[in-house]
This record gives structure tokens, C-alpha cells and sequence, in this order.
């Protein structure tokens, strides 16, 4: 099983990856849920770091719906990206009836050439998990980052294998995250038929986003999950 582990410094890109962690996502603004790093903090980290690094793609926290505005600046900042060693990219987006906005994801998936591309988080905002499943598996999507509609994943184990259930179907990775931690990662793994976990806060000391990466967690979590 995979573990991808959230940076939003170099010190703690370098630290996940000594920790024996898999992969990076690479956000900034961690407390509005993640927002598109600096490019020179996206360069300093895919060149300090073996592991894939994935990057946010998100222009603001005042939700998951883009306009003609924030298009510009995301593709822009794509492009940007695409010249760097970045492994791939983590984006979504909705409608205002909180749907999978189809004609934003597809201008995404235009410009974004090689890099390799997670739908995030918002598709536990929209109206219809399955319904949003069932449009992503015709996109160019490698994973999905899901909690299933839940503010913890371990509480949505049902609905998730689900959407693991469509997402094997279609070649399509379920990236489970959101809630996991040190103390509930065994159960989850022997109850989620997922190949990959996504952590946060649950790999820092006193599980605090604010604070410094916790190795001894990482390695318990790998070692666990292995």
C-alpha cells in the first residue's frame, strides 16, 4: 500500500521522504484546505526529493466553482508547473448545483500534457458521490483523493468501497484520506480494499497541522500498512 503525505515547506518535503513516505501533495494555505504552492517552492522540492511530488492546483479557498478568471490563472499556473520535475497535479472542480463541472476538468486535462492527475477532495462536496464517480471514469484521471463524504474516512467505509468498486472497474486509483492517524490506520486498512493512504495532520506531532512532521509516525504507518 501506498502512503502520499501532505508538505507545505521544504524541511518537511525533505522529512517525508526520509521518513520512507511514497509521495508528496504540495499545497500552501494548508489551513483553507490547500491552495497552489510558489513556484520556487514547487522547484526547490522536486529538486530535493526523489519521490513523485504532486501539486496543488487551486487559485482560492471561497469554494470548489471557478469562473473564467480563475481558469486563466489555473491553466497558467499548469503550464508553469509542467516546467518543472512535478510528477503531477491535484485539482477538482464543481457547479454551483455542486456537480463535477465537466468543461473546467476537461480544459484541465488539455493543458496539463504528462502530468499525472488527482481529482481532489471536492468530489465530497458534490451532490452525488457515485453520480460524481461515474463521470471521473471518463476523464483522464490516474486517482481520486476521497474521505467519501465524510469529515474522516473510517467513518464512510461502506460508501467508499463503492466507489472503490467503480474506480478498479476504470483504472482509476482511490486515494483514501482525510481523519486517518496512528491509532485507526490498522482497522481501516483490514476493512478498505484501497491501495493507497493519504495523510496530514496524522503524521505530525500532536496531530497539528501547524507543527513539524513526525518521522517515528510515518515509519509506524509504512510499517502498518506495508
Amino acid at each position: 500500500m501506498l502512503l502520499e503525505v501532505i508538505a507545505t515547506t521544504l524541511k518537511e518535503a525533505i522529512d517525508i521522504e526520509s521518513s520512507g513516505a511514497d509521495r508528496i501533495e504540495l499545497v500552501t494555505g494548508i489551513k483553507e484546505g490547500g491552495l497552489t504552492p510558489s513556484i520556487g517552492l514547487i522547484e526547490k522540492i522536486v529538486n530535493s526529493v526523489k519521490i513523485p511530488v504532486m501539486v496543488m492546483v487551486r487559485p482560492h479557498s471561497k469554494s470548489f466553482v471557478y469562473d473564467n478568471n480563475d481558469l486563466e490563472v489555473i491553466i497558467e499556473d499548469i503550464k508553469r508547473i509542467r516546467l518543472t520535475n512535478a510528477y503531477g497535479i491535484v485539482f477538482g472542480a464543481l457547479t454551483k448545483d455542486n456537480q463535477i463541472d465537466e468543461e473546467v476538468l476537461k480544459k484541465v486535462i488539455d493543458a496539463k500534457g504528462n502530468l499525472s492527475l488527482t481529482f481532489h477532495r471536492a468530489i465530497d462536496r458534490s451532490r452525488d458521490l457515485i453520480e460524481s464517480m461515474n463521470i471521473l471514469k471518463n476523464y483522464d484521471i490516474d486517482r481520486i483523493l476521497t474521505s467519501a463524504g465524510s469529515d474522516s474516512v473510517v467513518d464512510s467505509i461502506e460508501l467508499l468501497s463503492q466507489m472503490n468498486e467503480i474506480a478498479i472497474k476504470n483504472d482509476i486509483i482511490l486515494l483514501a484520506g482525510s481523519g486517518l492517524n496512528i491509532t485507526n490506520i490498522k482497522d481501516f486498512v483490514t476493512k478498505a480494499n484501497v491501495s493507497e493512504v493519504h495523510f496530514g495532520s496524522g503524521v505530525k506531532f500532536d496531530n497539528n497541522n501547524f507543527k513539524e512532521i513526525d518521522s517515528e509516525k510515518i515509519k509506524v504507518v509504512k510499517e502498518i500498512i506495508k
